[in-house]
């Protein structure tokens, strides 16, 4: 595992973070051990960037990861967590709220609840509407200077958005899903970001685990899995995913690396600006995903994995209709 910079001005971490939102929510029922434990191997092999977010599990994810990290010494890691995102009592969100009074209340409360005394990367989880994105990165501005965050990160959000935000205040990274079959960034917000030295954080490496040679067609989504609601795991759009995933499972083969590997070292290879998130709620999965580290793309592997998968290819949007509306990077 090797460390760089997030950004021109960001932390040093790991260049492999771990995503550990499954661990409480959105995809099902996980084993609390069995996470715990996975966040310790992610620790022993070399990952020092964390991801979490207040919402995730409405809190639980926060109290999960404190958990895992208790005695773990605070510079043998990094956390980044989002805010802004609104559950109610039944779990179902009701919006976003990036006011700065709003703001600083989240920030107390995930203190409190990961038990440090700062955050390494803070950022609204999505663009509030009702909320101009300079005040919103002002007021988190405010929080670095008096010692509760150290960088600040931006989320799904447009180019035009990430100028504004970065004209307030430096901006170390932008999550953002990518990957081989979610590849919008590459139009605008990707050379917008490395114009300004900020950094990607992938989240949906491997799309929810659909391009992760796991997924099958008689596999079902059930309860609050979010897969159960995702266009690209329905009907005839699931059927041509997953043709796109046995063609890399094809490309896989002839390098002797299982698909995952494949597809997280393809985003990988998209430059030393992209940092990969590893959702893993498991040791196994953690461990493959990891053996990515040890995957070398040629040009001709990234040619046969263009063929395979190229641009555009999949079908369905990468979140259900309400969701995308959200999404400034879709805009």
């Amino acid at each position: 595992m090797q460390t760089r910079q997030l950004g021109a001005t960001g932390p040093t971490v790991s260049q492999f973070g771990l995503g550990a939102m499954g661990m409480s929510d959105m995809y099902g029922p996980a084993d609390r051990d069995e996470s715990i434990a996975t966040v310790h191997a992610a620790l022993e092999a070399g990952v020092t960037l964390i991801d979490t977010g207040d919402f995730y599990g409405s809190g639980h994810n926060e109290m999960l990861l404190a958990e895992a990290l208790k005695g773990v010494a605070r510079d043998r890691y990094q956390l980044s967590v989002k805010f802004g995102g609104l559950r109610g009592p039944d779990g179902g969100f009701v919006g976003y709220d990036n006011r700065p009074n709003s703001m600083k209340n989240f920030l107390a409360m995930t203190l409190k609840r990961l038990q440090v005394d700062h955050i390494d990367v803070y950022r609204p989880s999505r663009l509030d509407p009702q909320v101009p994105i300079e005040e919103t990165i002002g007021a988190i501005g405010e929080m670095v200077q008096a010692g509760y965050v150290r960088h600040i990160g931006l989320s799904e959000v447009g180019a035009e958005t990430i100028r504004k935000a970065a004209a307030v205040h430096p901006i170390c990274d932008l999550q953002i899903e990518y990957s081989v079959i979610s590849r919008g960034i590459e139009a605008a917000i990707l050379p917008t970001c490395r114009e300004l030295g900020i950094a990607i954080t992938a989240y949906g490496v491997l799309a929810r685990g659909l391009i992760s040679g796991h997924w099958s067609k008689d596999r079902t989504a059930a309860g609050r899995d979010i897969r159960g609601f995702n266009p690209r795991y329905q009907g005839d759009n699931l059927d041509h995913n997953l043709a796109l995933v046995e063609a890399l499972r094809a490309v896989a083969e002839t390098k002797g690396v299982a698909v995952a590997q494949l597809v997280i070292a393809w985003v990988a290879a998209q430059g030393e600006d992209i940092f990969p998130l590893i959702g893993a709620r498991r040791r196994e999965r953690l461990g493959e995903a990891l053996g990515a580290l040890d995957v070398t793309l040629t040009p001709a592997d990234l040619a046969a994995i263009e063929a395979a998968a190229p641009k555009g290819a999949a079908r369905g949007d990468r979140y259900p209709t309400a969701m995308m509306q959200h999404l400034d990077s879709e805009r």
